[in-house]
């Protein structure tokens, strides 16, 4: 029994390293994930300024002037000042949108990492337990 146990002892120490670089390899895929990922959500918030702000704006304008009985030059100019700020209240959503996105993808890539931590852990577990003859199997041996 104690020679079982001195066994699984050394196999676990020598698995320990191969864990940590698992954990660590699956740390720098998930900042590769997000260096790739944060360029396309930035413009993604510049389009959604850029683009489809001032069409929801334009569309606004044109929907009052059409529903206004009585259009006058002052009246006209205080409708295009509410269509223009009915825009940036579509553009403030969007940007809001935008951030509670980029936060959901941030906490889910975290969930990720934990996910290999996790993984790495239960490799080491595998990896030192030891058959009745006190050999490793031989799939934990062959990590990678």
């Amino acid at each position: 029994m104690g020679q079982m146990k001195t066994q699984v002892i050394r196999t676990a120490d020598q698995v320990r390293p191969m864990a940590s670089t698992a954990r660590e390899v699956a740390a720098h895929r998930i900042e590769d994930a997000r260096v790739w990922a944060a360029p396309k959500l930035d413009r993604a918030a510049h389009s959604v300024e850029e683009q489809i702000a001032p069409k929801v704006s334009a569309f606004l304008v044109q929907a009052a002037e059409k529903i206004d009985p009585a259009p006058s030059v002052r009246r006209k100019g205080r409708w295009s000042t509410v269509a223009l700020l009915a825009g940036f209240a579509a553009c403030a959503v969007g940007i809001v949108l935008y951030r509670n996105n980029a936060r959901q993808w941030a906490d889910s890539m975290k969930d990720t990492a934990a996910d290999a931590s996790r993984w790495s852990g239960d490799r080491v577990e595998d990896a030192s337990r030891v058959d009745e003859a006190g050999r490793t199997d031989e799939t934990s041996r062959r990590m990678y």
